[in-house]
C-alpha cells in the first residue's frame, strides 16, 4: 500500500462553524462524503502542528468513533505530525486528554465527542480541539478555523489499513508514530496526587457506606471501576452501566434527574445507597445525589468551595472561583466568606483556562452540571465525585445534611434551570431577539409583584486579554436578587435550544425545606409572561428540568 500522501480535491460546506464546544452535527451529516475530512483538514492547517511536536486523540466512543479516529490519523500522518497519542481501543475522556497534553507537554488534542448528546447511529457526533494549556481552543482560534473550512479545497490522506487501537504500543503510519497509550492509569495517579486515597479507600471499604456510580455506558466506566473499585476498595458492582457503548446503551448520557433514571430510582429507594453519582458521554460533568437528595450542580460548586480546605491539594487555600453567567450565586457567596473573587464568565469552559492559567482561580463550574479546578483546564466529572467522597469522609455527614448545613451558613439559592430543546430555530432566535429590544424599557417595571432592578444582555470582559464577548444571555434581575436568565445553547445539532435558568435567594432557614418548584413557580410565570414563550414556541412544558 502506497505512503505517499494523497491530495484530494474537495468544497466547502456551509455548516462547518463549531459551537460553544467544537463542531457537533448528526452521524449522518458526519459520514457524508468528505465532511470529516474537510473539517480535519482545516483544524490541521490552522493548528500548524511544529517538526518534533506530539497530539493526543481519542473520543467517547458513541458511534462513529472508531472509524473517524482512522481518518484523524490518515490525515494527520498526510500532513506532516510526527507522533500522535491514541487512547486505547479509542477512548479518552476529555478530562483525561486535558492531563495528557498538559503532563506530556503536547501540542494539543483532538477530541471525538459530542459529550451529553445522544449517540447512535441516528445520534451525534463531535470534533473538538484543545491547545496547548490543555483548554478548548479560544474563540480567535475556533473562528480561524472556521474561516479555513468555509475555503477549503483540497484535503491530504494516506491510504493505508487501519492501526491496531486494542493494545498499548507503537506503530507507524508513514513516517508519523502512533502510540496506543493507556490514559486511565495516568488520570487515575493524578487523582492519588490530588485526594487523600488512604481516606477513601476507609470510607468505601468499610463496608458501612454504600454507594453507586452511573457510567451510563460513556467513556467513564474504565476511569470508575479502575479508582472506586479497584483501588479504593468499593465492592463490585459500585460502578453501573460501566461499559462503554456506541449508543450508550440505548440511552441518553446526560446526567441528570430525566436522562439517568436507573440510578433516581435506586437512589429513590427504600434501601438507597449513601452516595450517587452519573457522569456524561465524555466523562467531564457530574450528577450527585444523595439518599432521596439531589445535589444542584450551582449548590455542589459552592460547597466544594466552602469544603476545600478538606482536601490535600486545596488545604492551602484557593486563589479564586469561577462560574458560568447562568450559574447560580451560590458560589459568589463562599467566595466573600473566603475573601477571594468570584468571577462570573460566559457559559464554555475556554473562559476559564485563562483565568485558571493566570493563577487568578482555583475552582470553576457551570450550572450543566460541570466543575473543575486547576489539575485539569477541562470540567471533571470523577474528579468532583471524588472531592465529594473526600469531605463525606472527613466530615461523617450525609449529603443531604452537608447540603442543609451550607444552606444554613450561607442562605440557600433556589435555582432550576426549563431547557426547551428541538425548538424550531427561528422561532427561537426570535424569542431572544425580541428579550433583546425590550431590555432598555424594563428597569422599574414589575412582574408578578416584584420590580426589575437591571436587564441586560450579558458582555464579558476578560481581565487577562480583554478580549470582549458579547450576547451571551439576557438577564432579568429584580430587587429582592431574584433572576430569571434567557440563552439559547450552543451544543445542540437539530433546531435550537432555549434554557430558561431562575433563581430566588432565601436566606430564612426555616424556609429552606421548601421544594424549589414552588418556591420558584412565580419567576416561571414572569418568565412566560416577559417572552410568551407558550405563544412563541408551542410548548407548554420543559423538555427537560433540572
Amino acid at each position: 500500500m502506497s505512503m505517499i500522501a494523497q491530495t484530494i480535491a474537495t468544497a466547502p460546506f456551509a455548516d462547518q462553524r463549531p459551537g460553544t464546544s467544537g463542531l457537533r452535527r448528526k452521524v449522518e451529516r458526519f459520514r457524508e462524503r468528505h465532511y470529516l475530512e474537510n473539517f480535519v483538514q482545516a483544524l490541521l492547517d490552522t493548528i500548524a502542528v511544529p517538526p518534533g511536536a506530539a497530539l493526543v486523540l481519542g473520543g467517547d466512543g458513541r458511534y462513529f468513533n472508531r472509524e473517524a479516529i482512522q481518518v484523524v490519523l490518515r490525515m494527520a500522518a498526510a500532513n506532516g505530525v510526527e507522533r500522535m497519542l491514541v487512547g486505547r481501543d479509542g477512548l479518552l475522556s476529555t478530562p483525561a486528554a486535558s492531563h495528557i497534553i498538559r503532563e506530556r507537554r503536547l501540542h494539543g488534542g483532538i477530541i471525538l465527542s459530542a459529550s451529553h448528546n445522544p449517540g447512535g447511529p441516528d445520534g451525534d457526533f463531535g470534533i473538538k480541539y484543545n491547545t496547548d494549556n490543555g483548554g478548548p481552543a479560544p474563540d480567535q482560534l475556533t473562528q480561524e478555523i472556521a474561516a479555513r473550512a468555509a475555503a477549503i479545497s483540497a484535503f491530504r490522506v494516506l491510504a493505508t489499513p487501519d492501526v491496531p487501537l486494542d493494545r498499548v504500543g507503537a506503530h507507524s503510519l508513514g513516517r508519523m508514530e502512533v502510540h496506543v497509550i493507556d490514559p486511565v492509569t495516568e488520570y487515575a495517579e493524578l487523582m492519588e496526587r490530588i485526594f487523600d486515597f488512604g481516606a477513601l479507600r476507609e470510607l468505601l471499604g468499610g463496608g458501612s457506606f454504600r454507594m453507586r456510580f452511573d457510567a451510563m455506558h460513556a467513556v467513564t466506566g474504565p476511569y470508575a471501576r479502575e479508582i472506586l473499585e479497584r483501588r479504593l476498595g468499593a465492592p463490585p458492582g459500585t460502578v453501573i452501566n460501566g461499559e462503554p457503548s456506541p449508543d450508550f446503551g440505548g440511552g441518553h448520557p446526560d446526567p441528570n434527574l430525566t436522562y439517568a433514571p436507573e440510578l433516581v430510582s435506586i437512589m429513590s429507594g427504600e434501601d438507597a445507597p449513601d452516595f450517587g453519582a452519573a457522569s456524561d458521554g465524555d466523562g467531564d460533568r457530574n450528577m450527585i445525589l444523595g439518599r432521596r437528595f439531589f445535589v444542584n450542580p450551582s449548590d455542589s460548586l459552592a460547597i466544594l468551595a466552602a469544603n476545600s480546605v478538606l482536601v490535600p491539594r486545596y488545604a492551602g487555600g484557593l486563589t479564586g472561583i469561577a462560574r458560568s453567567m447562568p450559574t447560580s450565586r451560590a458560589a459568589d457567596r463562599v467566595a466573600r466568606h473566603l475573601g477571594i473573587e468570584c468571577h462570573e464568565t460566559p457559559t464554555g469552559w475556554k473562559y476559564f483556562s485563562n483565568l485558571l492559567d493566570a493563577g487568578m482561580v482555583t475552582l470553576c463550574g457551570e450550572e450543566s452540571f460541570g466543575t473543575g479546578s486547576d489539575h485539569v483546564r477541562e470540567k471533571d466529572g470523577l474528579w468532583a465525585v471524588l472531592f465529594w467522597l473526600a469531605i463525606i469522609a472527613r466530615r461523617s455527614l450525609s449529603v443531604e445534611r452537608i447540603v442543609r448545613d451550607h444552606w444554613a451558613e450561607f442562605g440557600r439559592d433556589v435555582y432550576m434551570r426549563h431547557d426547551y430543546e428541538g425548538l424550531p430555530a427561528e422561532p427561537g432566535a426570535a424569542l431572544v431577539a425580541d428579550l433583546r429590544k425590550a431590555l432598555p424599557s424594563l428597569a422599574g417595571t414589575h412582574l408578578v409583584g416584584r420590580e426589575i432592578a437591571f436587564a441586560d444582555d450579558f458582555s464579558y470582559t476578560d481581565p487577562v486579554d480583554g478580549n470582549v464577548v458579547a450576547h451571551q444571555g439576557i438577564r432579568i434581575v429584580f430587587n429582592d436578587e431574584s433572576r430569571i436568565v434567557f440563552r439559547l445553547s450552543g451544543t445542540g445539532t437539530e433546531g435550537a435550544t432555549l434554557r430558561v435558568y431562575l433563581e430566588s435567594y432565601e436566606p430564612d432557614r426555616t424556609r429552606h425545606h421548601l421544594e424549589a418548584g414552588d418556591v420558584l413557580a412565580p419567576l416561571v410565570r414572569a418568565a412566560h409572561d416577559l417572552s410568551r414563550l407558550r405563544e412563541r414556541t408551542g410548548r407548554e412544558e420543559p423538555t427537560v428540568v433540572t
